[in-house]
């Protein structure tokens, strides 16, 4: 019996306090960005190894990770909802803890970047950044999740595509923010900034803006 709780206990330490990061850590860089994936798409999604890929061009690290449940879906090879926000809250913070006290910024795509600003306030975070925020459920603006962000006291920063069905620019104009959050809009783009084909844009172009955005932001409040 004693040994069957010795294994229990380890497995459950194991679930609880490491969820893959799926990037090797070099402490010695100096910027540092952990970046969560969003609802419906793991780390490794087209759009993450982009977002990646473009803001390391400028000599950023970005540490990608799976919450759980995700790790769980990619491995049964079916769908699973998203855990609730306060175990994904448990989740990053005890990431973020993992990092060698580090001083690091972390950020994510939609609900990713969501938990993220509810973890602004851990003691070995510098900043946020979120890509494409859920402010509100698509078809319902009367349900904000904005309560949090006036409370922010860390530099934020959110990019936001102009027609994004989770909260629109002009929506967001509306919104009592805290001062530490900028808001960056990307031109004509949705959830995934990506834009209509008479904006004269591609998603790949606001990508890179977005990523040039993230790695001003990020350098110049380190």
């Amino acid at each position: 019996m004693g040994n069957y709780f010795t294994i229990y206990s380890y497995w459950r330490y194991k679930l609880i306090h490491f969820m893959p990061i799926i990037d090797p850590f070099n402490p010695r860089k100096k910027h540092t960005l952990l970046l969560a994936h969003g609802a419906g798409e793991s780390a490794q999604s087209n759009f993450m190894n982009q977002l990646k890929e473009l803001i390391e061009q400028f000599g950023i690290q970005v540490l990608r990770l799976n919450f759980l449940y995700m790790e769980k879906a990619l491995k049964e090879n079916k769908r699973r909802p998203p855990d609730r926000i306060p175990k994904l809250i448990e989740e990053f913070r005890n990431q973020i803890d993992t990092l060698n006290k580090k001083p690091i910024w972390i950020g994510g795509k939609s609900m990713g970047g969501r938990v993220a600003t509810m973890c602004n306030d851990h003691n070995n975070v510098t900043g946020c950044i979120g890509f494409g925020y859920p402010f509100h459920p698509p078809g319902k603006p009367e349900n904000l999740r904005t309560e949090h962000l006036t409370k922010i006291a860390k530099p934020c920063l959110i990019l936001q595509g102009e027609r994004d069905t989770f909260g629109t620019i002009s929506e967001i104009s509306e919104y009592q923010l805290s001062k530490k959050i900028h808001i960056e809009s990307i031109i004509d783009g949705d959830h995934s900034f990506k834009p209509r084909k008479r904006s004269g844009l591609t998603q790949e172009e606001n990508l890179k803006y977005a990523a040039q955005k993230a790695a001003e932001f990020i350098k110049k409040n380190t």
